[in-house]
């Protein structure tokens, strides 16, 4: 059983590695942005909640995210793993996710840490060429993930959880190591 947590900054790979793994293995890549915009698009009651808040501007709070992932792992296309993409983004989601896996019976088995050098990301991002990524937005978004991130990965490495990966590498090495990652999981 698969269930992973994907780690990294904007532009770090994380996103492309979580979907071929996921599909390599048949188990969902859950990623938040993805299931804020299917349950606002579902109208779910969870959906509708989330709607006031973004159109209000504001952030949606940790406990309606956090009930939206526990709404998503309860579908039966979890029930065999996950990986799931940007999520937690700070330390207080990460506990308030430990508490919620404990209460479903499931856990983390390793959180993947995509470790890219700055440059390479502020290159990365202005290859995607949208109009917002200009260098002093992308590294004002790094460094806002360096403030809420580097005390989760220290969470996780205390906890014996964390992997790291040099994402600076052909994507085929990538996946060569997340598969790695994934066997020394199902070992015996």
């Amino acid at each position: 059983m698969v269930r992973l947590i994907f780690l990294g900054a904007p532009g770090a790979g994380k996103g492309t590695q979580a979907q071929t793994l996921a599909q390599r293995q048949h188990i969902p890549h859950i990623s938040t942005g993805d299931i804020l915009r299917q349950a606002v698009a579902q109208q779910t009651e969870l959906g509708q909640k989330a709607q006031a808040y973004m159109d209000q501007g504001e952030l949606v709070p940790d406990q309606l995210i956090l009930d939206l992932v526990q709404e998503r792992l309860k579908q039966s296309d979890a029930a065999a793993g996950w990986i799931l993409d940007g999520f937690p983004r700070t330390v207080t989601q990460a506990t308030f996710l430990d508490e919620l896996l404990l209460r479903m019976s499931q856990i983390c088995n390793y959180v993947v840490n995509f470790e890219v050098p700055d440059d390479i990301l502020i290159g990365r991002l202005l290859g995607r060429g949208r109009k917002d990524d200009t260098e002093e937005v992308i590294r004002h978004r790094l460094d806002v993930y360096r403030q809420q991130t580097a005390p989760l990965i220290d969470f996780y490495r205390e906890r014996q959880q964390l992997v790291s990966i040099n994402g600076n590498q052909p994507i085929e090495q990538v996946n060569h190591q997340l598969d790695q990652i994934v066997q020394k999981n199902s070992a015996p």
